[in-house]
């Protein structure tokens, strides 16, 4: 959810047709009427998708699913979450953030809005600009 800034629901209907372990992408399909986009995966990512499926049983269409082999629902995958960030001491860890995460992370590796905005799926710029605005990138060099 962190590295392709996926909603919670985003992540809990991914499917597993949406990953290409050929070509290393992953189809994004978002909600909220925005803009899909196809993602390259990371090499240890690709590793972790190929063992998941693996272990996984009963096989599902669902990347993510319940003990009982169904589809994770919302409130399992923020029960998760929030566990996780007790867990390593991050109180009040809730899926959305790991959404801004991305944002933030990305905007502060020097990516220009424009692209932010198109891997995140905002159909209107101003939703992206926020996490341009609060990097500090920009200003590293500033006075040089």
């Amino acid at each position: 959810m962190a590295r392709h800034g996926l909603r919670v629901t985003e992540a809990t209907d991914l499917r597993w047709d949406q990953v290409d372990f050929a070509k290393g992408h992953l189809h994004v399909r978002r909600l909220k009427n925005g803009i899909d986009s196809v993602h390259t995966v990371q090499g240890d990512e690709l590793r972790a998708l190929r063992e998941l499926r693996r272990d996984q049983e009963p096989q599902s269409a669902f990347v993510f699913t319940s003990e009982r082999g169904g589809p994770m629902t919302r409130s399992n995958a923020a029960k998760m979450i929030g566990a996780s960030g007790n867990r390593t001491g991050l109180p009040h860890m809730h899926p959305h953030v790991l959404r801004h995460t991305c944002g933030h992370l990305l905007a502060d590796a020097g990516h220009d809005t424009r692209r932010l905005q198109l891997w995140l799926g905002h159909t209107d710029i101003k939703h992206t600009a926020a996490y341009s605005q609060l990097s500090a990138r920009p200003f590293k060099s500033f006075w040089r």
